[in-house]
């Protein structure tokens, strides 16, 4: 009689956080596919016009005001000088995105820093420095933007700080909610209890933990901030020629909508489509990342 073979079972290798959460990323349809055309539309926008090799200030005196056609070499068409809309689009949401992500960066840093700082001192300290994001909330931001780049000027950089200086504030809110539930964790107390600087509890141990919830947060940051740029360029008052950006371009567009209505829906719909998709992958991240759903 031939023995018998044992059978021996061998479990399924355990998939680390990050894989699990790209796996329930992948399964976000929705959220897939507005990744991927937030992808083309961000490289269209980056690479397109150094593939077209063509000045965005250039004029065509033979094609003015000439509507978009794919038979024409000016497939979005061109505006009352001659300039040809796609180059112009392009560049636009070049600016646009570097807006955004620019704006998003640096409040995101100077807002997760106040924001865990204010959770992790708790009391006074944290009373104090909470009041102040309230006192900025309570300031127009609008207005002071407006006034800010009427007295300035308009510029690149300028933009940017202005927006930075009033969007860090609900980064720091968020951020500050979830290192009030942190701080208390066995792991801090561990770390304290070794003797651990505060900083470097802040560091090492606190901030990491953030990460997920502040780059779902991002992506809301960052759509937010292309549209008050839109904003902003579209009453004047964003970056100036001859630089442009969707809100430049619409601001153009709306001024001609009778006569040349192709010179709104462009940039209008790139930036409509933009938005979209930021909203939907921050929607597919918060999906992901959120454990009650694991």
């Amino acid at each position: 009689m031939s023995p018998i073979t044992p059978v021996v079972y061998h479990p399924a290798p355990a998939r680390s956080p990050l894989a699990l959460v790209f796996a329930r990323f992948l399964h976000n349809r929705a959220a897939v596919f507005s990744l991927v055309l937030l992808t083309l539309i961000t490289l269209a926008c980056f690479v397109g016009p150094w593939l077209l090799a063509a000045d965005p200030a250039e004029s065509d005196w033979d094609a003015i005001s000439l509507a978009p056609a794919l038979a024409n070499q000016h497939w979005f068409g061109t505006d009352e000088l001659g300039r040809d809309l796609l180059v112009r689009t392009l560049i636009g949401g070049r600016v646009s995105l570097e807006v955004g992500l620019l704006g998003t960066l640096v409040s995101g840093l100077f807002g997760v820093a106040w924001g865990a700082a204010a959770g992790f001192a708790g009391g006074r300290i944290d009373a104090l420095m909470m009041r102040v994001v309230d006192m900025m909330y309570a300031i127009p931001y609008l207005l002071i933007a407006i006034l800010t780049m009427t007295v300035f000027g308009r510029s690149f950089g300028l933009v940017i700080l202005t927006i930075s200086a009033f969007s860090w504030i609900d980064m720091a809110r968020v951020a500050r909610g979830q290192t009030l539930s942190l701080r208390n964790r066995e792991f801090v107390d561990a770390a304290r209890a070794m003797g651990v600087p505060t900083t470097t509890i802040l560091r090492r141990h606190v901030v990491p933990n953030l990460i997920g919830v502040v780059i779902v947060y991002a992506t809301v940051s960052v759509s937010n901030i292309v549209l008050t740029e839109s904003v902003l360029s579209f009453l004047g008052l964003g970056v100036q020629e001859p630089m442009t950006s969707w809100g430049m371009l619409i601001q153009d567009g709306a001024q001609k909508l009778e006569s040349m209505p192709w010179l709104l829906l462009a940039p209008a719909t790139l930036l409509c489509v933009t938005l979209y998709c930021v909203n939907f992958v921050g929607d597919g991240l918060r999906d992901a990342l959120d454990p009650k759903d694991r």
